[in-house]
């Protein structure tokens, strides 16, 4: 039975998410970094705008609360984070890069560059700009599924 639409848009972003994110363990357990890419996302989001509330990250990772709440936890634990209280309120909570997780996100700085380098070996500006339109419009269109 052949398919109306073969274009396998899932198989192909599974595809490339799993090499990213297994090239990036790799490149942290290189460089004897104890974190995984989701939570080098939360860090360097910290980094470049430190004192963030959990949903400001949600939104900025793409993750759901329960699953932020879980990768703050865990840079809590690594002592890169801390959770501060807020506008008086012991129920408000904004996540703090730590001095321990910033000198962190300067270690791995260089190497995140180097594979950022790497992931547009070969292809030029057009090319990334071309595959951000092409990203954006899927987000948009399954967004829109009910």
């Amino acid at each position: 039975m052949t398919q109306k639409n073969e274009k396998k848009v899932g198989i192909l972003l599974e595809r490339s998410t799993r090499i990213t994110k297994l090239t990036f363990i790799k490149a942290f357990k290189k460089i004897d970094a104890d974190i995984t890419p989701e939570q080098w996302v939360i860090l360097d989001s910290l980094y470049k705008e430190n004192g963030q509330t959990q949903t400001d990250l949600c939104q900025k990772a793409y993750k759901n609360k329960p699953t932020i709440s879980r990768i703050i936890d865990i840079t809590c634990e690594k002592k890169y984070t801390k959770r501060k209280n807020f506008d008086g309120d012991r129920r408000k909570l904004k996540i703090f890069l730590t001095a321990k997780g910033t000198k962190l996100v300067e270690k791995c700085a260089p190497e995140i560059e180097a594979l950022r380098d790497l992931s547009w070996k070969g292809l030029s500006n057009q090319d990334y700009n071309t595959f951000c339109k092409v990203t954006d419009q899927l987000f948009k269109n399954f967004s829109s599924y009910e």
